[in-house]
């Protein structure tokens, strides 16, 4: 199975604070993989690192084989690697489609937006009703709705996904991720970053669980859910 990403030796630092240790991840084309951890582990600064947003300090990472790293995020974005960021980060003065139209602002074949726009509102209906208003009144389920289908907009090859469970209701929670599920369906690669480590771990392939800026467990998601140190962890068990 071809790696989409593969990231070797990754180093970041803030300041003289090491937030990830030297780490190495394989994504799989064609998979969901997770990354799991507590807060502080360094999930979001790996993220972020492979966004092109903060400085790496060693190592490699390859998308579709080429060289990211000190690459800008913009041609990051270009290569069709894309991050749906925690908290979201929608323009909230902005109406949800002019928020959809900016996630397509690098994409050359303008023709295409309207066949892609009328995809992402099929996936969320409820983005449809409210496309001429103003996001920020939309909910935070729907918020988050709005910032996958922005970034859905770009065409990615593979999609970073940053706590997309952060703050939502459980029915939402169960209806984002069997969004994720159908999109992994139709081909979609997934990095997602996760707290709720058993609604992770039910729609991932794949799995690694990161502690204090160092991997400390890797495989299947069958064998992380079944791992003692993950269910004392973060099973609650």
């Amino acid at each position: 199975m071809s790696a989409v990403l593969q990231v070797n030796g990754l180093r970041v630092h803030y300041g003289m604070i090491e937030a990830v240790k030297g780490i190495d991840l394989t994504i799989a084309q064609g998979r969901i993989t997770t990354l799991l951890g507590a807060n502080g582990a360094g999930k979001s600064t790996t993220l972020l690192a492979l966004s092109g947003l903060i400085r790496v300090s060693a190592g490699s990472i390859l998308f579709d084989g080429a060289e990211l790293r000190d690459q800008s995020p913009h041609r990051i974005v270009e290569r069709g690697l894309i991050q749906v960021p925690e908290g979201r980060e929608i323009l909230t003065t902005l109406s949800v489609r002019e928020n959809l139209l900016l996630g397509a602002y690098q994409r050359r074949r303008q023709d295409e937006l309207q066949k892609d726009l009328d995809y992402v509102l099929a996936l969320f209906p409820r983005l449809k009703e409210k496309l001429s208003g103003r996001a920020g009144i939309l909910s935070g389920g729907e918020q988050q709705m709005l910032a996958i289908a922005r970034a859905l907009m770009a065409r990615p090859r593979c999609l970073l996904l940053d706590e997309p469970s952060m703050g939502l209701a459980p029915l939402l929670v169960r209806e984002v991720f069997r969004t994720l599920r159908t999109l992994n369906e139709s081909g979609l690669t997934i990095l997602l970053v996760e707290q709720n480590v058993h609604q992770a771990l039910r729609i991932a392939h794949d799995g690694y669980v990161l502690e204090n800026g160092v991997i400390t467990l890797s495989g299947s998601s069958t064998e992380l859910l079944n791992n003692p140190k993950v269910i004392e962890a973060y099973l609650g068990a």
